[in-house]
């Protein structure tokens, strides 16, 4: 079975043409190929499937064999994916995501996708939607006590979860701690959370780290870049079009008013493609 790694600020996700070729069990497939040990290791493995509403499908699966529900990073490399590998020839068009339906728009460089702009459509506020135990309608800037301090926390939606909380130095903070505590805080989440830390360098520039649940402290994630802005702007501090820093990169971030949507653009490269052995796992159901 032939599958391709890409990256995207960091974020290695394991890529498989499902529209034609079979495949295995899908959660043993996910849990072989993000396997570290087959020096494969991925922060999931994401299938483009054919689609009845959109131009593709895209599945995405975490490393322990669950399937998630959209990653703005995995999602751009889509774009990447299907264009370079000639399963279109459009640079215009839209995903479906357990998410909701994804807006990419490539540029295109000798042939190539080099920079894929996402729009992840409109942040979910409603507690009810991502869920938090509360019976605000939202949650902003909520005074959470964490271990040994407190955190002002909003909770925003993309189809998964995540948190954010402003910090005065993101660089020094003990993300592992505070970030597995807040995960596993079942007292207010009912289920596993992302954690993304925020440190506003000022109104157009933010610095981020990002604990993703179920996996630990990640080099990036789109969605949690997005977030940061949704919090940033919810509460004054930064403006609607930002570039938010995480360790693999910069991501340039746009909240537009006129329809609500979040916009990010960014690159995504191809690491390497290989073919895999896949025989001794059963047939998919």
């Amino acid at each position: 079975m032939r599958f391709t790694k890409m990256q995207a600020y960091g974020n290695d996700y394991v890529y498989i043409d499902a529209i034609n070729q079979e495949l295995p069990s899908l959660p043993e497939l996910a849990r072989f190929v993000s396997d570290r040990h087959f020096a494969i290791g991925s922060d999931g493995m994401v299938l483009i499937c054919p689609s009845d509403k959109g131009d593709f499908r895209m599945r995405m699966f975490n490393p322990d064999g669950t399937e998630g529900e959209m990653c703005g990073n995995a999602l751009r490399s889509v774009g990447k994916y299907v264009y370079d590998h000639k399963l279109t020839d459009k640079t215009e068009f839209f995903i479906e995501t357990l998410g909701g339906m994804q807006h990419l728009v490539l540029t295109v460089e000798d042939g190539k996708a080099v920079n894929i702009q996402a729009n992840i459509g409109k942040p979910r506020l409603d507690t009810k939607v991502i869920p938090v135990n509360t019976d605000l309608p939202e949650f902003v800037e909520q005074p959470v006590r964490v271990l040994d301090r407190t955190f002002n926390i909003t909770a925003v939606s993309w189809g998964n979860p995540h948190i954010v909380m402003f910090v005065d130095d993101v660089d020094n903070l003990d993300v592992h701690g505070y970030g597995r505590e807040l995960e596993y805080m079942t007292s207010l989440f009912p289920n596993k959370t992302n954690v993304t830390f925020a440190e506003l360098v000022n109104p157009e520039y933010i610095k981020m780290r990002e604990w993703e649940r179920g996996t630990g402290e990640t080099i990036g994630c789109g969605t949690g870049c997005c977030t940061a802005v949704v919090a940033g702007v919810l509460t004054g501090r930064c403006n609607r079009h930002v570039k938010v820093e995480q360790i693999g990169g910069i991501l340039d971030i746009n909240w537009k008013e006129e329809d609500g949507c979040m916009y990010m653009t960014g690159v995504s490269n191809t690491v390497f493609e290989a073919e895999i052995d896949v025989s001794h796992i059963p047939p998919q159901k």
